[in-house]
């Protein structure tokens, strides 16, 4: 049977892929398709009516039985964005060259923050959050982080792909993404310690959430947002992957209708 993946290395793309299996690739590029269905819906249903969760909870859905906001933090960022990450790229994986392990590194600097260290030290409105909210993200994460740690453990990537242009940028932009994500989530955990003439008016009072200032908050609703944007769109462009670009857009398909919500609000 002659193998699609030995075809897969066209001129412009920077990698083979899945060279002893054919079968792996219509599996993976399959599943992009399903990752490419889902930020699609996801996107129009957001659109239509935000997440029920943080300053759009509605108190009356119905949406199982509470745990603790921080566990529910964990188990749907850390559980699939670090164990099942590791997890996928060592042993489903096969490619053990610098490219590889720089991808490792960099999505586990994210989401060691984001599924661990953020939840821990994050000042919660309330302590609880119900469990559909935390299955809600773990689902989709799990398929998204199955298809970009298996990619970037199998990708055979070419020997002068460190002095590629596609991997300096994505780096970059992942870099820069990661700094104004940082202090973004910063200043909104700091606000949980002001008070009264330490706000504007406006936000004296309002039951926890506060209008933030200053720095890109004066130019977008949601910097935060707008940060982990960059850092997965520099993803796509430095892995240069499907997988990648799936996962940007479902990013997208969040971030962009839930800061919609919150300017509004």
């Amino acid at each position: 049977m002659p193998i699609i993946t030995d075809s897969f290395a066209f001129q412009g793309i920077p990698y083979t892929l899945y060279a002893a299996s054919e079968t792996r690739l219509i599996v993976h590029l399959s599943l992009c398709g399903l990752g490419f269905l889902l930020a699609v819906i996801t996107f129009i249903v957001q659109l239509a009516s935000p997440a029920p969760y943080g300053k759009h909870e509605n108190r009356d859905a119905k949406w199982g039985p509470p745990i603790p906001q921080r566990l529910g933090h964990i188990l749907s960022d850390a559980l699939p964005g670090v164990l099942l990450f590791t997890l996928v790229f060592f042993f489903y994986g096969d490619q053990r060259e610098y490219a590889n392990y720089t991808f490792l590194g960099l999505f586990l600097l994210h989401y060691i923050q984001r599924g661990i260290i953020h939840p821990l030290m994050m000042r919660y409105r309330t302590s609880v959050v119900p469990i559909g909210i935390t299955l809600g993200g773990f689902g989709p994460n799990c398929l998204y982080h199955f298809l970009n740690a298996d990619f970037i453990g199998s990708a055979n990537y070419d020997d002068n792909f460190y002095y590629d242009p596609r991997f300096i940028l994505g780096i970059v932009l992942y870099i820069v993404g990661y700094i104004i994500n940082r202090w973004a989530d910063w200043k909104l955990r700091s606000l949980r310690n002001l008070k009264g003439d330490q706000l504007r008016e406006e936000e004296t009072g309002s039951r926890g959430y506060y209008i933030p200032y200053g720095g890109l908050f004066e130019l977008v609703a949601c910097p935060n947002y707008f940060g982990e944007l960059i850092e997965w769109t520099g993803w796509t462009i430095a892995t240069w992957s499907l997988a990648g670009l799936v996962w940007t857009l479902f990013s997208a398909a969040t971030f962009i209708p839930r800061s919609r919500h919150n300017h509004s609000w």
